[in-house]
């Protein structure tokens, strides 16, 4: 998997990246075939910004952000949020490929 970081108004450290990277892999490990994720730090003013998203094909594109005074906070506000939508997205498929085996069951 490809990560793009993208910088707007901000220094980041490389531990901060890093963090940011083993983030962004382990959410592409539940998620089936993801090709690559956008790591996006901004800041304005007081305000520190982080944006993931996550590519897969014949999926929308997943977007988690999160906002604190730091990059660390944030970070891990944007990746709780990435967390939760692939969760949701991974028991909603399974609900959708369980209904038509009840289905089955119930004309029987």
């Amino acid at each position: 998997m490809e990560t793009i970081f993208h910088s707007h108004h901000a220094v980041i450290s490389p531990r901060m990246r890093r963090r940011a990277e083993i983030a962004a892999e382990r959410a592409a490990a539940r998620l089936p075939r993801a090709v690559d994720a956008i790591i996006r730090f901004e800041q304005d003013g007081p305000v520190k910004r982080v944006e993931i998203v996550l590519h897969a094909p014949r999926h929308a594109e997943i977007v988690a952000s999160g906002e604190a005074r730091y990059y660390g906070p944030a970070l891990t506000i944007a990746i709780e949020r990435l967390g939760s939508q692939i969760r949701k997205l991974s028991s909603s498929r399974r609900s959708a490929q369980r209904a038509p085996q009840a289905e089955k069951a119930y004309r029987a």
